[in-house]
């Protein structure tokens, strides 16, 4: 099953921009990027060279590197080493507008990554380079090429595009947010939403729902991807107890989500704390931290901010965990013993979180991160300040008919000035400046 995926068309305008930098893709493991820089190439360019650092390419690369810069004192001085290295490689390398070379795994050699400037500035050629744990290129053998490179994420099946698949997009993108179409259309959406919360968006998983429509089969993928992940992220780590807390820490990550509804200042101190007793030696909060940013770079965690009394000069960073993809959210959730009903509520927040996320990234709302709000005593789920018109947006995630409170005071005492009531069993609608809207339109939302 061919899933199209909507980063297709930002790497066909990379083209055509012609930027002179190289491309960095990043995401988790599993998401689909060479399978889609694959196709983007093979469908874009002329001659399309891949080059994966973790097989046998990778190797022989390093081999032609070698012999193109093998050089002795006296001898004439090698014009473009890089160049002769692909050359040799494959000898039909043309260094053209219409070349496209990939190379995958980069993390894996600090050398070839290095390498990324003389790419950018020494080439017509067009360079895409990715990886699943390029987080490890924060080491300091790795050369950070700041203005040599363009960036995109790919990540896991969106809402949009899981209906892509299933053919139903353009439903979606067209239904009114505030229930003026049929209800029929709306219970569509949300029968497929509610499958899309349970099996997250990863493509082997998703496939395998649409081959068996089997829910049960979907979770045991989700299992062996995360599986292949922690085995394959403890090759980075140095010792057999930070491998140990790999494991460990997805399940208390997922218990932080339900246990502290106002989040925590220190995240670390408090998952050391739950790991191991205080007065224990066998790991420690720079071990904690470390993991913790593991999975961050690795783009299987996320963090959300805090606006203290509804005041955006005043935030916490990194106070709440989310999990980058719903699948893999729902089956910590379950592995820490939440309720299947207390599942589906953070599961819902989760959901808007992801949105949040991506307009976080694009400058369109302030923080670095998403953002939740405290206010005398209470909590926002969360808390958008727009970049378009500076107003304030209150978003809160709910089940049942409750507006709450905290919500509705903010309002009142304009430390916001709209509200979003995001809903499961809603079709919509609008009341003053409170405006309820189906929980898997959240995507749609605009501020």
């Amino acid at each position: 099953m061919d899933l199209k995926r909507d980063i297709y068309d930002c790497l066909v305008q990379w083209k055509r921009r012609n930027s002179g930098k190289v491309l960095e893709v990043s995401g988790a493991r599993q998401v689909g990027k060479t399978y889609i820089l694959t196709k983007f190439a093979k469908e874009n360019y002329k001659d399309f060279f891949y080059i994966n650092m973790m097989q046998t390419s990778g190797r022989e690369f390093i081999a032609c590197l070698d012999q193109a810069v093998r050089w002795k004192p006296g001898e004439e001085r090698i014009e473009k080493p890089i160049h002769k290295a692909l050359k040799l490689f494959d000898k039909n390398f043309t260094d053209a507008e219409d070349t496209v070379v990939v190379i995958d795994e980069i993390q894996e050699s600090a050398r070839v990554f290095s390498l990324i400037r003389q790419f950018a500035r020494e080439f017509r050629a067009h360079f895409i380079v990715t990886g699943s744990y390029l987080g490890k290129t924060v080491g300091k053998e790795y050369f950070l090429p700041a203005g040599d490179i363009d960036t995109m994420e790919l990540n896991t099946l969106s809402y949009e595009e899981f209906l892509q698949a299933a053919g139903k997009r353009e439903l979606y993108e067209q239904i009114d947010l505030y229930g003026k179409d049929s209800h029929e259309t709306y219970d569509l959406l949300k029968s497929l939403y509610d499958s899309y919360c349970k099996i997250g968006g990863y493509p082997a998983v998703v496939r395998k729902y649409f081959a068996t429509g089997d829910i049960s089969e979907c979770r045991r993928e989700i299992s062996h991807i995360i599986q292949i992940f922690v085995e394959e992220s403890e090759r980075y780590f140095d010792n057999i107890l930070e491998m140990g807390l790999l494991e460990q820490m997805l399940p208390l990550i997922a218990q932080t989500m339900v246990r502290e509804k106002k989040g925590s200042p220190d995240l670390v101190k408090e998952l050391s704390s739950v790991l191991f007793r205080a007065d224990s030696n066998r790991v420690t909060k720079k071990s904690v931290n470390q993991a913790i940013a593991w999975f961050c770079r690795s783009d299987v965690i996320g963090y959300c901010g805090r606006v203290n009394e509804g005041n955006m000069l005043d935030v916490t960073p990194n106070c709440r965990f989310y999990f980058r993809d719903l699948g893999v959210a729902g089956h910590f959730l379950s592995m820490a013993g939440v309720q299947p009903d207390v599942i589906a509520g953070v599961i819902n927040e989760n959901f808007v979180y992801l949105y949040l996320k991506k307009k976080a990234d694009a400058l369109e709302i302030a923080g670095v991160t998403p953002l939740y709000a405290l206010y005398k005593d209470g909590e926002l789920d969360f808390f958008v300040n727009s970049r378009q018109d500076y107003i304030n947006y209150g978003i809160e995630v709910k089940a049942g008919r409750a507006i709450g409170k905290t919500a509705s005071q903010m309002l009142e005492d304009g430390k916001i000035q709209y509200l979003y009531l995001l809903k499961g069993n809603t079709y919509g609608g609008i009341e003053g400046k409170k405006r309820t809207v189906p929980v898997y339109l959240a995507g749609r939302l605009e501020f």
